[in-house]
């Protein structure tokens, strides 16, 4: 199945409600405007697409969305032509980064904020305030000096981007199938005696040829060096009998976020007394604060009441609860309340959510660690999982 072309009108009646989504924050935060750098951002808003990871670290495309008016696309010159399809207003990127410009950037950066100042004025905006998701610094500085006043911006697409439609749920379930299926051609023909690097070119490869983008991670790992977790790919040489864990984070059709875990025993071994533990305690994690996941439940209370895990697998807890996911790691972000000093923050659970459920067993100085995570979807009707791939239930 590929899924890089979705049905017109399916794709048209998403990528409207984004938008209306970002106008109605944009109302609420009392802005008329938002000028988008980040390509993910750039997507949701205008459903255009271009280098998207060159263009996460180059800055040199960008887009702003009015309350209340057309969007206007500032692009690559060279690229202009990939967008017509989604946007009218088209225009060409300005840049300060160093590598495009040299010693210019302060000149390039007035000419950004002139241009910034002049757009707000051609459409009727008296005001000189732009809400901004990433502040360039010769950018912001050239801005100040000009009157041109940049505010905060991230809360505004991250509550936007928050709340998906019906339609876009749809999606992303059905994107997800192309990662289920990509994980499954990986299992079947993994063996020991494999590189871990040969199990992640495996499932990257079956994402790509059913209309996946690319990957945000390499975290696929085998035996000790599933513990800690976050271990990036190596080539380590999976044995009989390992314990395999791995997050996808896969970029898949129409840029949704593919983001499930999972872990297994490879080989013809049986899983020993100790990976049948850490399965079923991460398991139970799993369970556990699915069912807790409720419309209206508070952010530090569902952290709160989440599945303790055993003193001795605390020190090396994931590095979240749960988390949005939409086209990528989104708004919200549910610490464990032991790390609350880093950002923990209050709010609310809403209907048409979609969260991921991240669990992680490993004991400290144990040999192995389970990682599993399920996207789940916040319906009228209560929680809804959206990956069907399954779990080892015989080895609970």
């Amino acid at each position: 199945m590929n899924l890089a072309i979705v049905d017109p009108t399916t794709q048209a009646g998403i990528q409207q409600y984004r938008l209306e989504q970002v106008k109605r924050r944009l109302v609420e935060a009392n802005c008329s405007a938002i000028v988008l750098f980040d390509p993910v951002q750039i997507r949701y808003a205008t459903g255009t697409r271009n280098m998207q990871v060159w263009t996460m670290h180059n800055n040199c495309r960008y887009a702003v969305i009015f309350a209340d008016s057309a969007p206007v696309l500032f692009e690559l010159s060279s690229s202009a032509h990939l967008s017509k399809e989604f946007v009218e207003d088209i225009r060409p990127a300005l840049t300060t980064d160093f590598m495009a410009v040299g010693n210019r950037g302060v000149e390039m950066g007035r000419r950004w904020a002139q241009s910034m100042l002049s757009l707000l004025a051609e459409k009727g905006i008296a005001e000189k305030k732009l809400a901004i998701d990433r502040a360039d610094l010769i950018m912001h500085d050239e801005s100040q000096r000009l009157g041109l006043n940049l505010v905060e911006g991230q809360s505004i697409m991250g509550k936007a981007r928050s709340i998906k439609s019906v339609d876009e749920v749809g999606v992303l379930k059905a994107s997800l199938k192309t990662c289920e299926a990509s994980v499954a051609d990986m299992r079947e023909k993994l063996q020991p005696g494999m590189r871990e690097s040969d199990a992640l070119a495996m499932m990257i490869q079956g994402s790509i040829k059913r209309g996946g983008e690319y990957p945000e991670t390499r975290l696929l790992s085998s035996g000790p060096r599933t513990n800690p977790w976050f271990q990036e790919t190596s080539d380590r040489v999976i044995e009989n009998g390992d314990m395999l864990a791995f997050d996808t984070d896969m970029i898949g059709p129409m840029g949704f976020y593919n983001d499930i875990s999972r872990s297994w025993v490879v080989g013809d071994k049986k899983p020993t007394d100790n990976q049948r533990e850490l399965y079923s305690l991460a398991y139970q994690q799993m369970q556990h604060n699915t069912d807790l996941l409720k419309v209206g439940a508070g952010f530090l209370e569902y952290s709160d009441k989440s599945f303790e895990l055993p003193e001795k697998c605390i020190p090396n807890r994931y590095a979240d609860v749960a988390h949005g996911c939409g086209l990528g790691v989104e708004y919200p972000f549910i610490w464990y309340r032991e790390d609350e000093e880093w950002g923990a923050y209050d709010g609310v659970f809403e209907e048409n959510m979609v969260v991921c459920i991240e669990c992680y067993v490993g004991e400290l100085g144990g040999r192995e660690g389970v990682k599993l995570e399920q996207p789940v979807w916040l319906s009228a009707g209560g929680p809804v999982l959206l990956s069907e791939f399954p779990f080892e239930l015989d080895y609970l």
